[in-house]
């Protein structure tokens, strides 16, 4: 695959860059960096990022049926006008838990917003273990909690058919389905479908591209690996110039191009050296396959 490129477009770099998702409205990519407190828009048009301050971490952003995004920000569902750089919450979960915060999320077929929590970190990936949950906020604005015990609540994406949900919690170092029940956005049978390698490290964000295959960002690996979720097998790896890839999404007008996000925290002056695009954007092309435009939250 000599054809595939890989470019740092936005290099402004995140302390911890997450949740890429590409607005088709304004033909740009979104993502936050979380512990940066902001909500970033990179236009191709510019080649700049704009980013709109919050007062916590924010750890996802996804596209709003009715305008502007939801995020998660700490413990909250929270609706964001970009304009006015207005937040306002929508509710919040875990306030039994004094030190949980959200991480990843994202809209599911039929418009609900799905995200984890997880403990706050003492150091990258070192964290009190078992603290998070999975929730689903709705249309309607009500909340649903799926599970808890969860280590560092992550990736997610859905089939193409929309049977299957897809999840990560990064320190199962598992990629795994479970049953999705479109109408009630219930899940269950939950399966490993495939276990990282060593080197392949921790398992962060995902997305799906227009064949049905995963693409998973590898946290201090480096890399996103494209997985066939039927056969458990991985089918291809991309290597990034930098340690700490977190997501990846697809974008651009056709969704052939790639996005993934990076992270600089925990990196020290001369690793920092090593890898000065560490918390940039990454744009991928030349892969040949093409991604599915992100879901919108319907409430």
């Amino acid at each position: 695959m000599s054809s595939v490129r890989i470019e740092c477009v936005a290099k402004e770099g995140c302390r911890l860059g997450e949740s890429p998702v590409w607005d088709e409205k304004e033909g740009a990519l979104l993502y936050v960096d979380i512990t940066g407190r902001k909500v970033c828009r990179w236009s191709p048009v510019t080649r700049q990022a704009q980013a709109v301050p919050v007062d916590a971490p924010v750890s996802s952003v996804a596209l709003r049926k009715s305008g502007d995004y939801v995020i998660t920000l700490g413990t909250r569902f929270a609706a964001l006008k970009w304009k006015e750089e207005l937040v306002t919450t929508i509710t919040q979960v875990d306030q039994d838990k004094a030190n949980t915060r959200f991480n990843d999320g994202k809209v599911d077929p039929a418009g609900r917003y799905f995200a984890g929590t997880m403990a706050e970190e003492i150091r990258p990936a070192v964290l009190e273990r078992r603290q998070g949950s999975l929730y689903t906020l709705f249309p309607d604005l009500s909340v649903v909690k799926h599970f808890d015990q969860v280590d560092i609540s992550n990736g997610l994406d859905w089939s193409l058919d929309h049977r299957t949900f897809f999840y990560i919690d990064s320190l199962s170092y598992s990629v795994d389905a479970f049953d999705y029940d479109l109408q009630t956005g219930k899940i269950g049978n939950r399966r490993s479908i495939y276990k990282l390698e060593k080197e392949e490290s921790i398992p962060d964000g995902m997305c799906i591209d227009s064949e049905g295959k995963l693409w998973v960002a590898c946290y201090d690996g480096g890399r996103v690996i494209r997985l066939d979720p039927e056969t458990g097998k991985r089918l291809q790896t991309v290597k990034l110039p930098v340690d700490k890839t977190t997501s990846c999404c697809f974008g651009g007008k056709d969704y052939s191009e790639m996005y993934v996000t990076s992270a600089s925290d925990g990196m020290d002056k001369e690793w920092l050296s090593r890898q000065p695009q560490a918390g940039g954007v990454f744009k991928i092309t030349g892969l040949g396959v093409k991604g599915v435009p992100p879901y919108l939250f319907a409430g």
